[in-house]
């Protein structure tokens, strides 16, 4: 691109948009152009030069606009531009927003960010995929993870809490990705699920009575559904004099409860040793006198485990899993424990896994980018070799708001013939 047409292109894209933010974003984008233009690998050099350019390019725009903007706020303009090319880039602004909720790098010319619930694509880029991939070693850099040809993919865990996922060539195919989902500082409570319409009051009372009761409850929806959020919401219904065991394979769990013992699963290193899984911790977990164990996700071989300890005076634990529907919920649970190679027979298991689990909260993603929970679903028992559910709450999609109560099973539920809980009742 030339000059003049790189110039005419960020001149149109800066109308009307001369606040300090505004101004920053599309000047950073003018001065990555202008990096590839000259030619020059800017990016590898001193601070001393990066710093002469980034001024002469800034001063040069400004004045080119007209821009009201006096000496000391270009400097400062420039200063921070700087520290964003030689930190983490273009990621820089949008760590910094507390707006955006995630943060998706698909190659070093597509960005989207995550607002409200929608994705949408962002204005900022890396000048090439040697930039994504020197961003991404900064990131990793202080947290001791590696990414090379040899280890093409990573997750970690920022000191914020936010989650990373990196994974370049040659398994990525048209440039390095990145993924960050940002960690919250501010946690949510059960007012605020109840403001965005995730759940209602009905719905609020049950889980309030059922976490009382120590049901052990299982959280299912896809990716980015809340899963998380609700776990973290049901945490703080948990009596503060009960011991709490949480394992994670990252840690994101924001539990507001006065004695939680936090564990972490560990990958193996270099060599291939020292790995350390959620099925080891969920062991060891049994020995630290627990009153509820809290798994971040149920993922693996560790769903023996958690299902044992559910069935074995733990009541009140819970996980969650990736899943469509509560049914499937519980479909995706057998073929977790067939892919441990371990032989148990069909009925054996689903009763294993009806004993172990009382409450199947099933959330979702609408359209429009809420989240919310589509189902509530009892789980009863089996009968003839087939799951009996209750389905409590479902989510009225005709409209798109409000939950509906189903009616009880006619023979009976076992959370109200246990623990008496009132929006079972008929």
């Amino acid at each position: 691109m030339s000059g003049e047409k790189l110039f005419g292109a960020t001149q149109r894209s800066v109308a009307g948009n001369t606040d300090h933010e505004g101004l920053k974003l599309v000047l950073h984008r003018y001065i990555i152009d202008a990096i590839e233009e000259s030619g020059q690998n800017l990016l590898e050099g001193s601070r001393q030069t990066l710093s002469q350019f980034v001024v002469d390019k800034v001063a040069e725009y400004i004045a080119r606009l007209h821009l009201a903007i006096s000496r000391y706020e270009m400097e400062r303009l420039a200063e921070e531009i700087v520290d964003e090319l030689t930190g983490f880039g273009p990621l820089e602004v949008l760590l910094r927003d507390s707006a955006v909720t995630e943060i998706l790098v698909n190659g070093p010319h597509r960005v989207f960010i995550e607002r409200d619930g929608l994705l949408h694509q962002s204005d900022l880029r890396f000048i090439d995929a040697h930039h994504v991939e020197r961003v991404i070693q900064r990131i990793l850099a202080p947290l001791g993870r590696r990414l090379d040809e040899s280890s093409p993919m990573v997750d970690a865990r920022l000191p914020d809490g936010s989650r990373v996922n990196a994974i370049i060539s040659p398994i990525a195919l048209d440039g390095p990705c990145l993924s960050i989902r940002k960690f919250r500082q501010d946690m949510l409570n059960s007012t605020d699920l109840m403001t965005m319409q995730t759940i209602d009051q009905a719905i609020f009372d049950f889980l309030k009575e059922a976490v009382g009761k120590r049901c052990n409850i299982l959280i299912s929806g896809g990716t980015g559904t809340g899963k998380t959020t609700l776990l973290n919401i049901l945490s703080q219904l948990i009596n503060p004099h009960e011991r709490l065991v949480t394992i994670e394979d990252i840690a994101e769990l924001q539990l507001g409860h006065p004695h939680v013992v936090r564990l972490e699963t560990r990958p193996p290193n270099a060599e291939g040793h020292g790995e350390v899984k959620s099925s080891d911790l969920i062991r060891n977990a049994l020995r630290m006198r627990p009153d509820r164990i809290i798994l971040g996700e149920i993922r693996g071989v560790e769903v023996v485990d958690v299902l044992t300890a559910m069935n074995t005076g733990h009541d009140g634990s819970m996980s969650t899993v990736h899943a469509n529907n509560a049914q499937d919920a519980l479909l995706r649970l057998e073929t977790l424990v067939g892919l441990t190679g371990r032989s148990i027979a069909e009925r054996t298991l689903r009763q294993m896994i009806c004993a172990a689990l009382d409450v199947v909260i099933q959330l979702t993603r609408l359209p429009d980018g809420r989240r919310c929970v589509s189902e509530v679903v009892e789980v009863i028992g089996i009968r003839e070799d087939v799951y009996v559910t209750n389905t409590l709450f479902r989510l009225d999609r005709r409209s798109g708001f409000g939950f509906m109560r189903e009616a009880t099973h006619p023979a009976g539920d076992k959370l109200r013939r246990e623990s008496t809980l009132s929006p079972l009742a008929y």
